[in-house]
């Protein structure tokens, strides 16, 4: 997947009130950060669909994005795809205070923050491990889940 991919859709699949961050849905630690975000969305603005998931492969398709890289995570905001560092700066900057301080990063050359994020990407299962089928969500949380 290229890095910070930004795509044009023909039609707009979500719009900015509305953001969708897709995820390897099978990673713990892709988990782990879906958990915080939902716990940090107090507008409750994102919507979450994996990766392996029907509807995020037919995103990714409009988007023109491979549909086979679970390697990164990737922030949709109106026809627009962000991937690695971009998608997790993205959606800082979505939640409540104080976590768009993190924003300070953008400042970093996007080669350097993607390497860091790369680099724990292609190790996130052998640290964190993976789960066989995609996580159960609760009845609350169902509802914010498009997938």
């Amino acid at each position: 997947m290229e890095q910070n991919a930004e795509r044009t859709s023909p039609s707009t699949v979500a719009d900015a009130e509305s953001p969708i961050i897709l995820f390897d849905g099978v990673c713990n630690l892709c988990d782990a950060w879906v958990q915080f975000v939902l716990r940090r969305d107090r507008a409750k603005v994102f919507r979450f669909a994996p990766l392996q998931s029907d509807f995020a492969q037919d995103l990714l398709d409009k988007l023109g994005m491979p549909t086979d890289n679970f390697d990164t995570m990737v922030l949709v905001v109106g026809d627009r795809a962000y991937t690695r560092s971009g998608a997790a700066l993205g959606i800082v900057r979505r939640l409540g205070w104080p976590w768009p301080l993190l924003n300070i990063f953008w400042l970093v050359p996007y080669f350097l923050r993607d390497a860091v994020y790369s680099f724990i990407a292609h190790r996130r299962y052998r640290w964190f491990g993976k789960q066989e089928c995609l996580i159960v969500r609760s009845d609350e949380q169902r509802g914010r889940f498009l997938a």
